[in-house]
């Protein structure tokens, strides 16, 4: 067969109409930019707001969240007023309950969730991320942990998702 056949011209012709097809329709949304937030590069992190009844959740999350920003060093995290966007948010609710269970009803494990709200607003007012209901949550046993150490669990994971998912780009 020649390269320049009728068949392979429709082949090629085929192929690339498929291409532009595919391309055109995507699969998602993607960004090229180096976060999620497209052109944001710093953002701030006031503290966030605690409606529950476990007094300093509030601090621990968001000395958390600062910490991984940092860490992550995708977004700068600075004062309000020199921040891109802000990230503000509230403490819902804080839950402790039984999780497992010995013999006679004994409780084994406990489970903390921490349920949070967050929004992530640009300088110009354009909300950007606006998220409710996110859940944190540890578990410790009886014997060998503590509340403390599933709460410190659940504040991490809150933290975690909250940067991945800020500075992932998918």
């Amino acid at each position: 067969m020649r390269l320049n056949s009728p068949a392979i011209k429709w082949l090629i012709l085929s192929l690339g109409g498929m291409l532009i097809a595919a391309a055109a329709t995507g699969c998602g949304v993607y960004s090229f930019s180096t976060t999620a937030l497209g052109g944001v590069k710093s953002i701030s992190v006031p503290q966030f707001e605690n409606e529950s009844t476990e007094y300093g959740i509030n601090e621990d999350l968001t000395t958390e969240l600062i910490n991984r920003f940092i860490e992550d060093n995708t977004l700068k995290v600075a004062a309000a007023g020199d921040a891109d966007a802000v990230l503000r948010g509230r403490i819902v609710s804080y839950e402790r309950n039984a999780y497992t269970y010995e013999l006679g009803d004994v409780v084994n494990e406990y489970k903390v969730n921490i349920v949070i709200a967050y929004v992530i607003e640009r300088k110009d007012g354009k909300i950007l991320v606006d998220k409710s209901g996110v859940l944190g949550w540890g578990i410790y046993n009886v014997s060998t942990g503590s509340e403390e150490e599933a709460q410190l669990e659940a504040i991490t994971k809150l933290a975690r998702d909250i940067v991945d998912e800020t500075t992932r780009s998918w």
